[in-house]
């Protein structure tokens, strides 16, 4: 497991790794069409901006020499947390839930995000995904009981807000 800040070189592999992760961890939850339809070059753009930009930094974590997750943080983008750090993604491949490599993902990022002076971190969690909820609440997490709506393909959906402190956290 070796974890390394991705460059311009890698907004194709970390698309790819959002749109399989997607497409198994958010089964059933999400609809099928969506899933089905998601390219795996979807987030190309939006990476490579945010890598050129230096507004996101995005580590990819490896097995061997195989970039297998991948987690993007950075500033706050909502103007009502201004000075909070924010995690915007985290994804692993499939064959990689379960083992660890989220876990060192979200560890590196707050490391990286308490270095760099932020005080509270949050991130956006959809609201029936019962298993990344459990897992964000191992790791320090906690619901501050904001919430955001949005559609996929004409049905409703909500994302909770999760928050984190490193003033309270045991890390």
């Amino acid at each position: 497991m070796v974890i390394k800040r991705a460059t311009i070189q890698d907004p194709k592999t970390i698309s790819r790794i959002h749109a399989y992760s997607c497409k198994s961890a958010y089964k059933g939850m999400l609809p099928q069409q969506y899933l089905d339809e998601l390219p795996d070059d979807f987030w190309v753009n939006a990476f490579k901006g945010w890598i050129e930009a230096d507004t996101v930094t995005v580590l990819l974590i490896y097995d061997q020499e195989s970039a297998v997750g991948c987690i993007a943080y950075g500033k706050s983008r909502d103007k009502k947390l201004p000075g909070w750090g924010e995690i915007v993604s985290i994804y692993l491949l499939p064959e990689y839930f379960g083992k660890g490599y989220g876990h060192k993902l979200l560890q590196a990022a707050l490391d990286d995000l308490k270095i760099a002076g932020y005080n509270n971190v949050y991130l956006w969690v959809l609201e029936n995904n019962e298993t990344a909820k459990k897992f964000y609440e191992r790791n320090g997490f906690t619901f501050n009981n904001d919430k955001y709506s949005f559609e996929i393909m004409k049905e409703p959906f909500e994302d909770m807000r999760y928050v984190f402190s490193f003033n309270s956290a045991q890390i």
